[in-house]
């Protein structure tokens, strides 16, 4: 009887261990997914913001001009927000704790680009040509948390 409950005993701790690797595995994966989520959020607002940008008139520091989809001479500080100011750079990242984003405007659209927090994996990149929700389009990086498409 003793080398049977041994035998169960080590059996058992072998389940338990297999089974905390798996919650510890499952946790991790689920964390990286909610920190995509709350960037993308986050590039949701930015976005947001852009195109409030674009509908502003000029005379109240807004992009509006007779091209829908121009959206030349935008920037973070231009939507009121603070990019990040490296080492005394003149940095174009605007940085969260859930995101690191690069936006570039030109007459045909705007660009978002969504990182990772570290600046460096890129999640997502965005695309604006007009103020509608159509004018949206979104490029999911390989890996990232969704496919392309259509606003989202």
């Amino acid at each position: 009887m003793g080398q049977q409950q041994l035998l169960l005993l080590v059996l058992g701790m072998v389940i338990v261990g297999i089974a905390v690797v798996a919650g510890i595995q499952a946790f991790s994966e689920g964390q990286q997914k909610a920190t995509r989520d709350a960037a993308i959020s986050d590039a949701m607002r930015v976005i947001s913001d852009a195109q409030a940008w674009k509908l502003k008139p000029a005379a109240f520091g807004g992009g509006a001009n007779d091209t829908a989809a121009d959206f030349d001479g935008i920037s973070f500080q231009a939507l009121g927000l603070d990019p990040a100011d490296d080492a005394g750079t003149n940095n174009t990242n605007y940085e969260t704790q859930n995101g690191c984003f690069t936006l570039a405007g030109s007459n045909a659209n705007a660009t978002i680009v969504i990182n990772e927090p570290d600046c460096s994996t890129e999640i997502a990149t965005v695309t604006l040509t007009g103020t509608d929700v159509d004018n949206i389009s979104w490029a999911y990086a390989t890996g990232g948390s969704g496919g392309s498409g259509g606003a989202s």
